[in-house]
């Protein structure tokens, strides 16, 4: 029978979570980085059990997966060079059961073994619903990618498609929108994993990296779309104070995703897709879309008022998301 938190006692709590990090990392309440005096960069978001995941969706393994790979999206757009660690912050009920905490822990570990760094500490604590916040930590490379970056004649890049990871909670959760002869087996296989272990857009950054022209500054705007392609775009215009405008006959679809006005909303407002979403210099567009398979160009930024419009109506798009942060 598993034990419960309240069974094991904190200190014992973390003498088991001591495998998941380096010797000695959690002895002390601080943890020492060796940057070489490098600057850092610096992320941390919260996953919290009702919003973010259920028992339903998401296995303990697959919200550590999550969490790590949320905060690596966020670090892989503003242009992150090597990822140096993690801390973690959780908070469960006394009653939840150890295995539990083990299967989250064994999904960070994955996750970092994969992409790089170390759990280098963190805290635990007793709560009413279960809540994780990862803060991440990384030294940014030679492209320092910012919302406030883009500027008009830019195009607008997409790193991949969107909605999978929309389509696989509403698959995880027999929803009946989500019941239609269009989707393919392929399809719904496809976006469960996209919405259960997604994937950070690293190896985009480094295409990027690698395609820039020799003549062109390390110059770029970029965001990543955790929160919905409309909502990373509109972020775009806010901060640089530009005006973008998307191309619907090429909105970043997956090759099989069905037709229909609620699909098209899954895909442009659907969030949690992880994908990089760059203004870029066309030179430089064309580049990342020959060597980046699954890249694709969706419109351009223009003079004008920080809004996102149509290019065939020139109607204004407005974010239509299900989800709300409050």
């Amino acid at each position: 029978m598993s034990e419960s938190l309240a069974e094991i006692g904190e200190e014992e709590i973390i003498n088991r979570l001591k495998r998941f990090m380096p010797f000695g990392q959690s002895d002390d309440d601080t943890a020492l980085l060796n940057t070489f005096k490098k600057n850092v960069l610096v992320n941390t978001d919260v996953l919290v059990e009702g919003t973010h995941f259920s028992k339903n969706t998401t296995s303990p393994q697959d919200i550590g997966w999550r969490a790590i790979t949320a905060n690596l999206s966020d670090l892989a757009s503003n242009g992150v060079d090597q990822v140096l660690g993690i801390t973690v912050g959780l908070v469960a009920p006394p009653q939840t059961q150890w295995e539990w905490v083990e299967g989250v822990y064994n999904g960070i570990w994955e996750a970092l073994e994969r992409f790089g760094g170390n759990v280098l500490g963190g805290d635990c604590s007793s709560g009413q619903q279960k809540l994780l916040a990862i803060t991440a930590i990384g030294t940014p490379g030679p492209l320092r990618l910012q919302r406030s970056q883009a500027i008009p004649g830019d195009w607008l890049v997409t790193s991949g498609p969107h909605g999978l990871s929309r389509l696989g909670l509403a698959l995880l959760n027999s929803d009946p929108l989500a019941n239609s002869d269009q989707l393919s087996k392929a399809l719904k296989s496809k976006a469960i994993l996209a919405h259960q272990r997604p994937m950070p857009p690293l190896k985009a950054l480094r295409a990027l990296e690698s395609c820039k022209p020799t003549l062109l500054p390390w110059r770029a705007g970029g965001t990543d779309s955790s929160d919905g392609l409309i909502q990373a775009v509109k972020n775009l215009c806010r901060s640089s104070g530009c005006q973008a405008v998307l191309d619907p006959k090429k909105i970043p679809k997956n090759d099989d995703w069905p037709l229909g006005s609620h699909w098209d909303n899954w895909c442009i407002n659907g969030g949690e897709d992880f994908e990089l979403v760059l203004s870029l210099p066309s030179m430089w567009a064309k580049n990342l879309i020959k060597v980046l398979p699954n890249s694709k160009a969706i419109g351009y930024m223009e003079n004008g008022p920080p809004n996102i419009i149509w290019g065939d109506s020139r109607d204004p798009i407005t974010e239509c998301s299900d989800f709300k942060h409050f």
